[in-house]
């Protein structure tokens, strides 16, 4: 059993009678490849979402500490823009801006502060596991659709230091789904997105979708006058999409805000990111599309968009 004076990943918070309590995670734990298979795709989920911004995160205890990377999730993922600098140096200015922003985390994920299990002290110590609650929390509210490992524990000794001495108490703490039920997990883990299956049909199944969705765009693009017949070189430069999203949430988009007619790679990059700021400030999850997928073609990625309008304006 690990000693309560130990330097293994920990994290301490204090309960409501005061007493200060300290987790450690057994360094055991730390190897597991499940545990190390979630950090993974949870770095890959952050970088494909910042991409962007041209952020790269390599480690989540490391990266994530001084609030700069979270603020811009924040904001990427909520369309929630905090009035604080953008780099924090001291220590003092670092755990003052983290405050703010998880405050604004917390109220966006519908989090008290008592439920949740990470706070500024937490995070800003690199602590592991307070880290992986709160990205996986924000992954299940920002993009449901994306597939983290089941079942992910590790086993932690809860130290508590009172006035009579100290407790420790050996316990498992789940990060992700936690079932007895084979059948469950098999279904867990082999979860999609709707997209990422439908690719997987026979060619013929595929199209039949296509035409269902292209038949969707131009019933809306009708009254502008437009007709759609590739869904993947049509939306490549944004404009058709910025008209499609005007047409179905019923608002005009001055034309000063984007490229009515771009020609530069740069200009259909700017009209297709305006697009998707928009769709994530309503609430469609595609977030984890990169816009230059759409300029550059990708089926995928370009239907994704669509598959999301489509549904929200079937659900109507």
């Amino acid at each position: 059993m690990a000693d309560c004076g130990a330097e293994e990943e920990k994290g301490e918070y204090s309960n409501r009678q005061g007493a200060e309590r300290r987790m450690i995670i057994q360094p055991t734990s730390l190897e597991d490849p499940k545990l190390n298979k979630l950090k993974e795709v949870l770095v890959e989920w952050i970088n494909k979402t910042l991409k962007i911004e041209h952020i790269v995160v390599r480690t989540l205890e490391e990266d994530l500490y001084d609030g700069l990377v979270l603020h811009h999730l924040l904001r990427r993922l909520a369309g929630v823009q905090l009035h604080i600098d953008e780099i924090a140096l001291s220590t003092d200015a670092q755990v003052r801006k983290l405050e703010m922003i998880l405050t604004a985390l917390n109220e966006t994920l519908g989090l008290n502060e008592e439920k949740a299990k990470w706070n500024v002290k937490l995070i800003h110590s690199r602590d592991l596991l307070a880290t992986l609650h709160l990205l996986v929390t924000m992954a299940r509210h920002f993009q449901p659709d994306l597939v983290l490992p089941v079942n992910v524990s590790v086993e932690v000794i809860q130290c508590e230091v009172t006035k009579s001495g100290i407790k420790a108490d050996k316990q498992t703490e789940f990060i992700t789904f936690q079932s007895n039920s084979s059948e469950v997990l098999e279904r867990e883990s082999n979860k999609e997105s709707p997209i990422d299956e439908l690719f997987k049909l026979e060619a013929h199944k595929i199209e039949t979708v296509k035409k269902a969705i292209l038949h969707f765009v131009n019933k809306n693009m009708s009254s502008l006058g437009l007709n759609v017949t590739d869904l993947d070189k049509q939306f490549a430069d944004g404009v058709i999409l910025l008209l499609l999203i005007g047409q179905l949430e019923g608002f005009f988009i001055p034309l000063s805000e984007f490229f009515l007619c771009p020609v530069k790679s740069s200009e259909m990059l700017h009209n297709v990111t305006l697009a998707l700021d928009l769709l994530i400030d309503r609430g469609l999850p595609v977030q984890s599309v990169d816009p230059q997928d759409i300029v550059s073609q990708d089926a995928p990625a370009t239907m994704r968009v669509l598959y999301y309008l489509f549904k929200k304006d079937k659900n109507k």
